[in-house]
Order: structure tokens, then C-alpha cells, then sequence
């Protein structure tokens, strides 16, 4: 008769406590070598931010020593007319730009995506005006908008409309703004929704000629609802760098008035929320309150931000 020899069960082995440690020692040159990226972010990134947001409860002029101040900062920015004043010029010069920029910008992707020739050139030169400076973009609108000498008016002259005092109005102010910001941002969007445009199979579009549907409802039934995401992210990224308007303003009207460098032109009318915050913190040297101001700022881009993209998201459902 055969003997079966059967071999004890194995033991399982708790693993050695040294294990981690071989393993930090085993890696440890790979995370040195991406240990720069977080200490720059650490330094420049988290710092800051964990700084201002202790600062807002302090009052402090740069120079002296910090005050306990609270809540009180933020109990006056609820109060604070001229930040208030800032939201809705923030606001509309937003919408002003935003809306048409995002159709025009729309309409020069769906014609780039068409077969036209030289489309490598028309993508260069619509995405230009965003890599030029804005200091360059602010003083030729500053000139076309100019109350006695801009071509605006030379041309609204020549169809028997009065001059319009475009950086001394306040309407006249934000379109100007608005304008420039619309010039400045529609190339760089096109390319944004052309690239949306590229990843449509086109046997969708074959299907729908196949069909009988016209360019109109190809767009409406197939390009616009697989084109959403695309939507969601120009239209996030619009108000995000919208709501932060500072250059524009700033370079465009501060030789239209007396008054700060950040006032935003005459009656503060072009003073977004971004110069407010400057107008406090620099000019006033109230770092506290400016902090608060930049807070509050914050508040709103991410506000906006959610309230589009729900509106997206729903349209979408």
C-alpha cells in the first residue's frame, strides 16, 4: 500500500514591519525628483491662499502690526455698496461678452469644420488676438472708441447718429469693455469648439443628409447636443475668466479719468469686482479688507460656475 505523505499547511507570514521602509528607500529618488513641483506649490499655491484667507480676519496696512478685526470684515463687505456696484458691472459686462462671443465663436467653428481652403491660416490668425498683449488690445479699442476721433463714431456719424461718449457714459463704458474682451476671447473659443466638432463622427452627418435633413436641423439635432461638453467647458471657462476682468478695464480707462488708477472710468462704471479689490488693497493699503474683497470674489466665480453648469447639465437631460 502506497504512503501519502502530506506536507504540513502553510504558515502565512506577517509581513516585516521593514517593508515600508524598503519600499520609501527603494523610491526615494523618484520622489525627490517631483519633490519641487509640491514644495513650489506648497510655497506659491497653498501659502497664499491659507495667508489671505487668515489676513481677511485681520486689519493690516502692510507695514505695522495685524489687528483682530473678526467677522467685522466681512460683516462691512455685505454692506459695501461700492463692492456691490462692482458685481453688477462684473455682471453685465460679462454678459455682454460672453453670449455673443460664444456664438460668434460657434459660427467660425462650424465654418472651419466645413471644406474651405486655407483653414490652417484661418485658425492662426482667429487665434492671434488672444496671444497679443492686452495693454496693446486696450489702447487701439481706446482709440476706435474715442468720443472726437474713434472710427465708431466716424462711422455712426456717416449714417446720421450722434457721437456716442463711449469711455465717459456708463453703458458706453461696459459695451466698450465688453467689446474688447468679445475681440479678444472669439478665436481662442472657435478653436475650443472646433476641436469639439472634430471628435462628431461624420457618419451622423451622412446619416442625416440621407435623410433629408437641412443644415439647420443637422445642427440643432445632432451637432449642438453631442457638442454639450465642449459647451459646458467654453461657458465655464468664459465665466471664470470673465468674473476676473482686470487688464481690460484697467488699461482702457485709466486715462479716461481723474480719479484711481483702479476706479474703473468716470462714476465708476467700469470698475469690476478684480479693480475693486486692487482699488482696496493698493490704494488704500487695507490689506485685511482687501482679502476679504478677493474672498468674496471667489465666492462669486464659483457661484456663476455652478449655476452654468446646472444649466447646461439640465438642458442636456
Amino acid at each position: 500500500m502506497a504512503v501519502i505523505e502530506q506536507s504540513p499547511p502553510a504558515v502565512a507570514q506577517r509581513p516585516s514591519p521593514a517593508g515600508p521602509k524598503k519600499g520609501w528607500r527603494k523610491y526615494w529618488h523618484l520622489y525627490a525628483a517631483i519633490s519641487p513641483f509640491y514644495l513650489i506649490f506648497l510655497g506659491f499655491g497653498l501659502f497664499p491662499v491659507g495667508f489671505s484667507l487668515y489676513l481677511s480676519f485681520h486689519r493690516w496696512d502692510g507695514l505695522g502690526s495685524m489687528e483682530w478685526a473678526g467677522l467685522s470684515q466681512y460683516q462691512y463687505l455685505l454692506t459695501d455698496s461700492d463692492f456691490w456696484n462692482s458685481i453688477g458691472n462684473t455682471i453685465i459686462i460679462w454678459a455682454l461678452a460672453t453670449f455673443p462671443m460664444i456664438l460668434l465663436a460657434m459660427v467660425l467653428a462650424v465654418m472651419l469644420n466645413s471644406a474651405v481652403r486655407f483653414k490652417s491660416w484661418y485658425r492662426v490668425a482667429y487665434f492671434l488676438p488672444n496671444v497679443t498683449s492686452v495693454v496693446a488690445i486696450a489702447i487701439v479699442f481706446g482709440s476706435i472708441f474715442s468720443t472726437n476721433n474713434g472710427v465708431v463714431n466716424a462711422v455712426l456719424q456717416g449714417v446720421g447718429i450722434d457721437q456716442i461718449a463711449w469711455l465717459n457714459t456708463p453703458w458706453g463704458i461696459k459695451v466698450t469693455i465688453a467689446a474688447l474682451m468679445t475681440w479678444q476671447w472669439t478665436g481662442y473659443n472657435a478653436i475650443i469648439f472646433l476641436a469639439g466638432l472634430q471628435t462628431i463622427p461624420s457618419e451622423l452627418y451622412e446619416a442625416a443628409r440621407v435623410d433629408g435633413a437641412n443644415p439647420f436641423q443637422t445642427f440643432f439635432r445632432i451637432t449642438l447636443p453631442l457638442l454639450r461638453p465642449t459647451l459646458l467647458f467654453v461657458l465655464v471657462v468664459s465665466t471664470v475668466t470673465g468674473l476676473q476682468s482686470f487688464s481690460e478695464p484697467q488699461v482702457l480707462l485709466q486715462t479716461s479719468s481723474n480719479d484711481s488708477t483702479f476706479a474703473g472710468g468716470p462714476g465708476h462704471s467700469g470698475q469690476t469686482m478684480v479693480l475693486y479689490f486692487f482699488q482696496q488693497t493698493f490704494d488704500n493699503n487695507d490689506f485685511g479688507y482687501g482679502a476679504a474683497v478677493a474672498w468674496g470674489i471667489f465666492l462669486v466665480v464659483v457661484l456663476f460656475s455652478i449655476i452654468n453648469w446646472r444649466l447646461v447639465q439640465r438642458r442636456g437631460d
